[in-house]
């Protein structure tokens, strides 16, 4: 069965390898705000909240607000998945066509540990993957942030940005999500075996992983190569290249665009330079690879690097405060397992 490697770092060659260190030793270390690019509109049929969580994963609030509206899950919107042991904030919509929201929702949320800070009405559901970035407060703590090359750590991380890898939490504890993916490919995905495709999203994240890790060690993770698939900063627009000019690797070193790295699926393979990462995937995992085309999945890209949004650090006594933020989809445990040792980080 298949298990998590130790995926390479991108700063071991300047530093070595991180000191043990902690972080989540309580929810409130562990802080996320959900950034939209809009806001409700003030009318339609469905009622936006914003709540903020503590020690409650997202499916969790949304089964308690499926039982207090009297609607099924599906009535309910949320963009994104937020960790369970943290504070957390982000919108959720429910569907109340033609009626008000149950008296005294808020009250009865707030009983479970769910904060409600803001209502609107909007016409439309909240849809997965809209939110622009997540704002993260992370406190960490233990030997890593005592160390001398701690802060100089978290400045090449400013500079260059951060290796963009799936968490570990993506497959699960003891990698069983994975373990699962691996034996619903095997015998054939079906869609009424993994509805929400989460074990077709296990595998993609997995074989990215593992191709993002191979080009840290070559140091070609910030570097454009001929028969790249390149994402512009701050959008997902992507544009393939035949070849490498000085202009777009002075445009890389800015951090103006970053290479991207496949999520595998059906669709043509990288071709130049880019094309033996793919050829090394297929080498390495052929049932994983194989089992993602059949299930009918298209291929996509996903940035290599991350870039971190206004961070800034505040030394306190024996822990230091971090806080910045990332465009969707990235996960601040690839930068928590940069800055220390922890057996829960990329």
């Amino acid at each position: 069965m298949l298990e998590l490697p130790d995926w390479q770092r991108s700063l071991t060659a300047d530093f070595g390898p991180p000191a043990p260190g902690h972080y989540r030793t309580a929810p409130e270390d562990f802080r996320v705000d959900e950034q939209l690019d809009f806001i409700p509109e003030g009318q339609g049929e469905h009622l936006w909240l914003r709540v903020e969580k503590r020690n409650l994963t997202t499916l969790e609030v949304v089964r308690q607000l499926s039982r207090l509206c009297s609607v099924g899950q599906r009535d309910i919107g949320y963009s994104g998945m937020k960790d369970r042991v943290a504070v957390t904030r982000q919108w959720l919509s429910v569907h109340l066509p033609g009626r008000q929201a149950p008296e005294g929702l808020a009250g009865a949320l707030a009983e479970l540990g769910i904060q409600v800070l803001e209502q609107a009405r909007h016409p439309r559901k909240l849809k997965r993957g809209v939110h622009r970035t997540n704002h993260f407060q992370l406190r960490l703590s233990g030997d890593a942030v005592q160390r001398e090359d701690f802060t100089p750590r978290w400045e090449a991380l400013c500079r260059q940005g951060v290796p963009n890898y799936f968490g570990h939490q993506r497959f699960g504890a003891g990698a069983r999500n994975l373990q699962r993916a691996q034996a619903v490919l095997a015998k054939g995905w079906r869609k009424r075996d993994d509805r929400q495709g989460m074990m077709l999203s296990t595998a993609r994240s997995f074989l990215f992983n593992e191709l993002l890790s191979v080009r840290l060690q070559e140091g070609s993770w910030c570097c454009p190569l001929a028969g790249d698939t390149l994402m512009l900063e701050g959008t997902q627009s992507v544009f393939a290249v035949d070849s490498v000019d000085k202009a777009l690797i002075e445009r890389a070193a800015a951090m103006d665009l970053h290479p991207t790295g496949v999520l595998w699926g059906v669709g043509e393979l990288a071709q130049g330079a880019a094309a033996k990462y793919e050829t090394l995937l297929r080498q390495r995992h052929p049932a994983l690879c194989e089992g993602l085309e059949k299930s009918g999945v298209k291929r996509a890209q996903r940035a290599l690097r991350a870039c971190l949004i206004s961070p800034s650090i505040t030394h306190e006594d024996n822990a230091v405060l971090l806080s910045f933020a990332l465009p969707r989809g990235s996960f601040a445990t690839a930068v928590i397992g940069e800055l220390i040792d922890h057996p829960d980080t990329a």
